[in-house]
């Protein structure tokens, strides 16, 4: 870009940083710093939730892969990415029967409870790779309108961005994320429908909707292989969860199907972007589609791109440290039941700037951003039967164990030695090895959670054991509510102790 250009850009990053402080709150509770609640001490509204999922979703590593695959394979491709979003009202039901029936109040707190600490490590370990991925692989994408990867422009602008994020999120922690995750949806909303306009009309209509193949080498293999990945996507994805334990259960319920949705949509449509490129015959080869496609209509789409991908990149960014600083501060030490003599305030903030630092070396390096999203996704398979089978059968410490680990060790190699479990490919596409370890692990990975469970629940029934850990009757679910029919939004159920005891 010529100076003029340059100036027009970076000017518009720092802008975008000093209206991110100005709306960010400077002072928050410990209880608006972690929980997102205000200066009164309310939980957030239920529609800010909605608002903040949706956009902290709506990421600039989502969009640009969406619009890639859509270049890649047509509309074929921009459903397949957006399959992805269907996790999100799925972990909201599933989140909502921990909540309701066995009284969880965060999902470290209940897997210590459950399944023991090294339980809560393990997961807590898996938290922080995908924390680490949403750093570089959406700093990433802001720096590919600066320059070429791994160009000065392109690195300055990804850490000048990243040291913006931790700014405010030091200032705000998550209450500042939420409230800012509304100014960024609504700056993302209006861009999105700007640059369809400007972008869609140019092809028949006819054209996006027929557009690719629908077999497995057209891009179906990825279609069901992100399905069976949504089994247990959102289970590892802190910002995510941390949002599903800040508001009463119907509210929080109500929010994820319908940010779930949205998200849906607005990820096929943006993979409309790619699909013009796709019906156009456009290479996007060493590129992304959004920036091919941005250039080919000139400096004012390029820069409305740019902003779109800085909107989102942020929302996602700042709930990333939001949730970090969480985790970290609160969560681990409450693994062991150690409360941090140093202010949690200061623990978090330490670790979101050691986390903007250390978490944008692969940034440097050039790595893929589409890995961030399927290799985790992977890696972290096991979850699935853990949250949603949980009190189906009966949860066991060997059971979470075997699980988490088949799905650990089947992701590290399929990212180090892919070829190595070529054995399991389905199909001949692209992603025919993204499908088939995909659905042999999670079939290997729901077998080694359910087996031990029936097992132990055979033993008990020989035993005479009453089975204890099924949770809350609806009788008891319905006492609860009556006791607590004037408690407010963020106001928790008792943990049930007596009723959901610790696995075998």
């Amino acid at each position: 870009m010529d100076s003029t250009t340059g100036i027009f850009f970076w000017g518009f990053l720092i802008v975008y940083g000093i209206v991110m402080f100005l709306l960010s709150p400077k002072t928050v509770s410990l209880g608006g710093f972690f929980k997102g609640e205000d200066k009164h001490g309310r939980a957030a509204n239920p529609w800010m939730i909605t608002a903040s999922i949706f956009i902290a979703w709506i990421f600039a590593k989502s969009v640009t892969n969406a619009a890639n695959m859509g270049a890649q394979f047509g509309i074929v491709g921009g459903i397949g990415y957006a399959m992805y979003w269907l996790c999100i009202p799925l972990t909201g039901f599933a989140l909502y029967r921990l909540r309701r029936r066995f009284g969880a109040t965060g999902t470290v707190s209940f897997l210590t409870k459950h399944y023991g600490v090294a339980a809560a490590f393990c997961f807590s370990a898996a938290i922080l790779v995908r924390l680490f991925n949403e750093v570089w692989s959406n700093t990433s994408v802001v720096g590919a309108y600066y320059g070429d990867s791994g160009s000065a422009p392109f690195i300055v602008a990804a850490l000048l961005f990243t040291a913006i994020t931790v700014g405010y999120c030091c200032w705000g922690g998550m209450r500042g994320s939420i409230i800012t995750d509304i100014a960024q949806a609504a700056l993302f909303a209006v861009l999105l429908i700007v640059v369809l306009v400007w972008v869609v009309p140019q092809d028949n209509p006819v054209d996006y909707v027929t557009s690719g193949v629908w077999s497995l080498e057209g891009g179906v293999d990825f279609i069901i292989g992100a399905g069976l990945q949504c089994l247990s996507y959102g289970f590892h994805d802190a910002v995510l969860t941390d949002r599903g334990f800040i508001c009463e259960e119907k509210k929080m319920l109500k929010s994820f199907v319908v940010a779930g949705l949205l998200g849906f949509v607005a990820i096929v449509l943006f993979s409309l972007i790619g699909v013009h490129a796709y019906v156009n015959g456009m290479s996007i080869a060493g590129s992304s589609a959004p920036v091919v496609v941005a250039q080919s209509l000139g400096i004012v789409a390029f820069f409305l791109m740019a902003v779109i991908m800085i909107a989102t990149a942020g929302s996602t960014l700042d709930s990333t440290f939001s949730s970090l600083a969480k985790l970290t501060a609160r969560d681990l030490p409450g693994i062991l039941g150690v409360t941090p003599q140093t202010n949690p305030r200061i623990i978090g903030i330490i670790f979101m700037v050691v986390f903007g630092i250390v978490g944008n070396l692969p940034m440097i390096m050039g790595a893929n951003i589409i890995a961030a999203t399927t290799i985790s996704g992977t890696m972290i398979m096991g979850l699935g039967p853990i949250f949603l089978m949980h009190g189906v059968v009966k949860p066991t410490k060997v059971g979470f164990q075997l699980a988490f680990w088949i799905g650990m060790v089947l992701g590290i190699v399929d990212t180090v030695a892919p070829a190595s479990l070529g054995f399991m490919n389905i199909g001949q596409g692209t992603y025919a090895n993204f499908l088939g370890v995909n659905l042999w692990g999670a079939i290997a990975c729901w077998a080694a959670y359910i087996v031990p469970g029936l097992i132990s629940q055979s033993k008990d029934r020989k035993n005479g054991v009453e089975p204890t850990w099924k949770g809350l009757s609806k009788e008891e679910l319905a006492r609860l509510d009556a006791e607590r029919a004037k408690g407010g939004c963020g106001e928790a159920m008792p943990e049930a102790d007596e009723l959901a005891p610790t696995g075998a």
